[in-house]
């Protein structure tokens, strides 16, 4: 064994902020394997591991699942440093959004006290054409290039006043999807609800009910899409996700 510092699972996790069963979770997938103590069989951390969790908690925060983190770590050549600096990008462009998506709580919450004005839309700015291309890249990830193509060729093809249009449609939808909420996922005002969002998906690409699926894990599951669905209302990510996975086990029958 190396006479540099090992961490046993204990101190390791105190010191990551994470517990004793995350380690040794990423140690039962192969994700972060640890020496073993010759002598009784522990686990043991060197600095080359505490390096590994560092970058592993790192994509995590980015929101990339555990699989993926382990193509990215796995990778042949990896340049430890060219990933921290991507990694830091990444955060400054989160730390931006997070930003605006405080100012933007700060502004709901003088409004709601009657403070200033504020117009619908500004409460919707999250779910405008460029956070759409967001959910492509990440439908591209995960089904392919085919619709974020055809989703490019219809952006390129509207003028400014009809991606307005579009914008301000979608927000009446996530408006009327908070209304319903009340009234459970599987009910027809829900239900027409879900019906309209499928159908206003088709300005960007045709969705199929394994996309439809997949946008309500996405809204869920996804960091940056979640705090957007939150600020609206903090229930509407899971109700979507329910009206969604009702709607398309009714949409195939």
């Amino acid at each position: 064994m190396s006479t540099e510092m090992l961490y046993t699972v204990k101190q390791l996790a105190l010191m990551a902020g994470v517990s004793a069963r995350t380690l040794h979770y990423y140690d039962e997938i192969g994700l972060l394997e640890p020496d073993r103590n010759p002598d009784n069989g522990y686990r043991l951390y060197d600095h080359e591991a505490v390096l590994r969790l560092q970058q592993i908690l790192f994509l995590r925060e980015l929101g990339l699942s555990l699989e993926e983190i382990r193509s990215v770590l796995d990778r042949p050549n990896l340049d430890l440093l060219s990933t921290l600096e991507q990694h830091r990008l990444a955060l400054q462009e989160r730390q931006e959004r997070l930003g605006r998506l405080i100012r933007t709580v700060e502004r709901t919450i003088l409004h709601l006290k009657g403070r200033i004005e504020m117009e619908d839309k500004e409460m919707f700015e999250g779910f405008d054409a460029e956070k759409q291309q967001q959910y492509e890249e990440e439908i591209k990830q995960r089904y392919g290039e085919k619709e974020l193509n055809e989703s490019k060729r219809r952006m390129a093809s509207y003028s400014k006043e009809q991606l307005e249009r579009i914008k301000e449609e979608g927000g009446a939808v996530y408006r009327d999807l908070v209304a319903a909420i009340p009234t459970g996922p599987e009910s027809a005002q829900t239900q027409a609800c879900i019906a309209r969002w499928h159908q206003h998906l088709r300005y960007f690409y045709e969705p199929t009910t394994e996309i439809l699926l997949g946008l309500g894990n996405l809204y869920n599951d996804h960091p940056d899409f979640l705090a957007n669905f939150r600020r609206i209302h903090p229930d509407l990510a899971p109700f979507m996700r329910e009206a969604i996975q009702y709607y398309c086990k009714h949409l195939e029958a």
